[in-house]
């Protein structure tokens, strides 16, 4: 071997690792965080299924909602390549087809008079867009919920219920109120204390404080407040719609619409990013005054588009609405019976709607090992950001009877390992 060949195997260094390149250009403490955690690597996924870098195949019940067709359903990717072949991107100057079928599509889903749509990135986008729109539409309060979830933008942040995400930014973000989610006595006494016009943002199901359900009548009597004092409606569907619930949105369990909905997880069918605002033509109308208010460069792209109208064309004709309440129903009096065997009932609470189901334990380091003991049990779930003692489940109504058995003995077995002992 020459001495300049010795030079060039010394100077060329060791391959560099995904864990290395996360660590050092992505973010230090997730990848801490990932090796605590033992996380495997992500690799490729099919349908309900995903298969890390060893070949190993982990069924998933997490997603935070985005997989309710699973993963690479075959119409939706067809629809996606066949955009990208033709026109993956718009010139954002000429009228975008794509985009026009994909909102009627999604307008001819959604409850009560919701129309117009503008369509974005992430879920996020659109709770700025919502609250842009109601700025313009006159209001100057924004009430929101304890425990809400909607974003983490500045806007966003700023109607999120959680001061952990609020506070670094206080000072930055605009005022808003948080009312005890359920609690119509307060709503009515905050929208009696001032004649200004407000807004009102609030999940119909809050999904990241760990699946919190609404009181019966809530939803009703909190249109029917916003209605009284002039009050714009929004609710953040974002996780909940889209047939999650075993409706095509939560707010259907009590037949109520908003003036501005948020859309967003589950809407390009788990193939690329995008989300959307709705809103009645008397609310958006601002924006069809002065189309150029509010834009996005890559919103409403001829790719997401032809995902959306895809992923809604599967939801009807394969019934997957239906499919999840009865899927839900099943695994909610499944796992309910698990608990009580177990002799859990009173120490873990299961609350469920649909296909999104919460598991609070008794401390948030009970439910962080579960999620670790799932991982082992080759079974992927979502943790709780506005509460840590939360797991949840967020499964694709695709699910099979041996995909429901993999989900109940797999969480049989982490709870052993998971719970301590009385």
């Amino acid at each position: 071997m020459t001495q300049a060949l010795k030079q060039a195997l010394i100077a060329t260094p060791e391959p560099v690792t995904a864990e290395h390149c996360f660590r050092q250009h992505v973010n230090a403490g997730y990848a801490r965080l990932a090796a605590l955690m033992n996380l495997p690597i992500e690799h490729a996924s099919e349908g309900v299924y995903i298969d890390d870098d060893q070949g190993r195949r982990y069924l998933d019940a997490g997603g935070y909602g985005v997989f309710f067709l699973g993963h690479g359903h075959p119409v939706v990717v067809a629809a996606v390549t066949q955009q990208l072949q033709r026109n993956a991107l718009a010139s954002k100057l000429l009228l975008n087809a794509e985009q026009a079928f994909a909102a009627q599509a999604l307008a001819a889903v959604c409850p009560g008079e919701l129309q117009y749509v503008f369509f974005c990135n992430s879920g996020t986008e659109a709770t700025e867009a919502a609250l842009k729109l109601a700025r313009v539409n006159g209001c100057r309060r924004v009430v929101s919920t304890v425990g809400g979830f909607h974003g983490k933008t500045l806007g966003a942040l700023g109607v999120t219920g959680r001061e952990h995400y609020r506070e670094p930014f206080d000072g930055l973000l605009g005022n808003s109120e948080f009312l005890p989610f359920g609690d119509i006595d307060a709503l009515q006494q905050c929208l009696a204390a001032s004649p200004e016009r407000a807004c009102v943002i609030l999940e119909p199901v809050q999904a990241e404080a760990g699946v919190v359900l609404p009181p019966p009548g809530y939803l009703t009597a909190v249109r029917a407040l916003c209605d009284e004092h002039g009050a714009l409606l929004i609710f953040d569907e974002i996780q909940s719609g889209l047939g999650r619930t075993g409706r095509w949105w939560a707010c259907d369990h009590e037949a109520v619409a908003p003036d501005i909905m948020l859309v967003g997880k589950s809407l390009s069918g788990g193939c690329v990013p995008v989300a959307a605002m709705v809103a009645t033509a008397t609310v958006y109308a601002p924006f069809n005054r002065n189309p150029t208010l509010h834009t996005s460069t890559f919103g409403a792209n001829p790719l997401a588009m032809a995902a959306v109208r895809a992923t809604l064309q599967v939801m009807q004709e394969d019934g997957l609405v239906e499919r999840a309440a009865a899927l839900g129903h099943d695994l909610h009096a499944r796992f309910s019976e698990l608990l009580q065997r177990l002799g859990l009932a009173q120490r873990v609470q299961l609350r469920s709607a649909g296909l999104l189901l919460g598991f609070e334990f008794e401390q948030a380091s009970i439910a962080a090992n579960m999620v670790m003991a799932l991982i082992e049990q080759r079974i992927i779930v979502c943790h709780s950001l506005n509460d840590h003692r939360v797991i949840r489940l967020t499964p694709s109504p695709l699910l099979s009877a041996e995909d429901c058995q993999w989900l109940l003995d797999g969480f049989t077995r982490a709870l052993a390992v998971s719970v301590p002992a009385l």
